[in-house]
Order: structure tokens, then sequence, then C-alpha cells
């Protein structure tokens, strides 16, 4: 995963804030993960670093609206991917956990076309699973 530094928020029109380059910092010393803006905040606060819940909320939607972390929304909760490749997320029901789906992708056959005046950004595939009984 790149690094989210000064120079990369200012190439996505991103001001480089204090705040800003923290959140960024603590994203890429984790590595590839995924992460809520609770357990980004909480991994901060373990670490002795002050930042506002709002802070870290904000923060991660301006990231990926810029693209510098992929938004993976399942129900009403959202995670946020450092990997921003096109790759599709399984989403364990007895966790609450999503992980990348390794390897080869699945392929979606048969898309509609665009309501007019819209254009298609992405597709992204969730596939739920649970112990085997």
């Amino acid at each position: 995963m790149p690094a989210i530094d000064e120079s990369a928020l200012r190439a996505v029109g991103i001001r480089p804030t204090r705040q800003r380059l923290t959140i960024a910092r603590i994203i890429h010393d984790g590595g590839r993960r995924h992460l809520t803006p609770d357990s980004l905040h909480q991994e901060a606060k373990s670490a002795g670093i002050r930042l506002s819940l709002a802070t870290v909320y904000n923060t991660l939607h301006e990231f990926a609206a810029a693209g510098l972390v992929k938004r993976v929304p399942v129900g009403e909760r959202s995670w946020f991917c450092t990997n921003v490749s096109e790759h599709h997320h399984y989403y364990h029901e007895a966790s609450g956990r999503i992980e990348d789906i390794p390897g080869t992708q699945p392929r979606v056959l048969d898309l509609p076309t665009a309501p007019p005046g819209m254009e298609m950004v992405g597709v992204d595939v969730i596939i739920r699973v649970r112990k085997a009984s």
C-alpha cells in the first residue's frame, strides 16, 4: 500500500492537516486491512493519539471520496479498505468481519445500463459467509 503522505493528499486536493496526516500514518502503518471509524479511533486512542471520532469519520470518508481508501458498505455499517484495486469481499455474518476475496475476482454478467444521464462507476460484490453446519 503506497503511503498517504502530504504530497498524496495535495495531489487529490486534500489539505494535509496534522490530523489528516496522523490518520494517514496510522492507516499506512497498519498495512493492508479493513477499518471502521470506530476501530481506527480506538487504535489512535490506544497509541495515545487524541483525535475526535468525528474527525476520524470525516477523514475516512474524505479519503474514500478521493480514492485513497475504498469504502465498503454492508447494511448500515461501512468499512474502509486500504486495498484500492478493483476487488470484492467476503462478509462473515457471525463476526461482522470483512475480508478481500483473494485471487480471481467474481465476474458480474448482464449488468443493466445506467439510468439516463448517469454512468456506472463500479460494482461491489459482497459474499456473505458463515461456518458450515
